[in-house]
């Protein structure tokens, strides 16, 4: 059996890692795995709850009751939870302060590690996250730590909310960035980091293509593709 090749991309709120990953992973022919999607379902669970995303004994107490699936509906990737497709619900504002808050939780945290680490020994991956190369797959073939300005990540936000329609405000959306930005990096559990044998793409100045093909190139480099 030919040994599987896993991809580690992280960065910050906004970088666009779901998206260039999720091309990349199309283009290679390998498996995407969002895990921002699983804490976000998390933190949606306890929004339905009534329960604070920050307390720690309320979010743990919901653990046993959840049940968070990826599965792939014509070709695209769905997030279930407890059965119900939650994939519009988790990319709310609401759900993304919920998942920095619940991502800090040392049982969410573990509940969800196993799954991710089980996906990528089965799979040919393109995970993205927080901490993938540095915690959750440290021996990755490649590491990439994706970022950009919090102004240009805020704009494309901004850009993106806009054309579905929503009533949104820039600033806001920039506060809500810097603030996630400075949770997920100074949480005491997994913080946000590049780890040291990581390749930093910055792609403030890019378009969208133009970061898909960096990636790629350099996945196709590092593993031989």
């Amino acid at each position: 059996m030919n040994q599987v090749k896993n991809i580690a991309i992280d960065g910050p709120a906004g970088a666009g890692k779901s998206t260039i990953a999720r091309m990349v992973s199309q283009r290679l022919g390998f498996l995407y795995v969002d895990t921002g999607a699983l804490y976000r379902s998390i933190g949606v669970c306890a929004l339905r709850n009534g329960v604070k995303t920050d307390d720690a004994n309320g979010v743990e107490a919901l653990l046993p009751r959840v049940k968070v699936e990826l599965k792939f509906v014509d070709g695209v990737q769905h997030v279930f939870l407890n059965g119900d497709d939650v994939s519009e619900e988790i990319r709310k504002p609401e759900a993304s302060m919920a998942a920095s808050n619940v991502s800090a939780i040392p049982a969410v945290r573990a509940f969800l590690f196993d799954l991710q680490r089980e996906m990528a020994a089965q799979n040919n991956v393109v995970m993205d996250g927080r901490d993938i190369g540095t915690v959750v797959l440290p021996d990755a073939d490649l590491k990439i730590f994706l970022t950009a300005s919090p102004e240009e990540r805020a704009r494309r936000r901004f850009n993106e909310m806009k054309d579905k329609g929503m009533d949104v405000e820039f600033a806001p959306l920039l506060e809500e960035i810097k603030q996630r930005d400075y949770n997920d990096s100074h949480r005491a559990i997994a913080p946000l980091k590049q780890a040291q044998d990581a390749v930093l793409v910055d792609t403030t100045e890019n378009t969208l293509e133009e970061s898909i093909a960096r990636v790629e190139a350099l996945a196709r480099e590092r593993l031989g593709l």
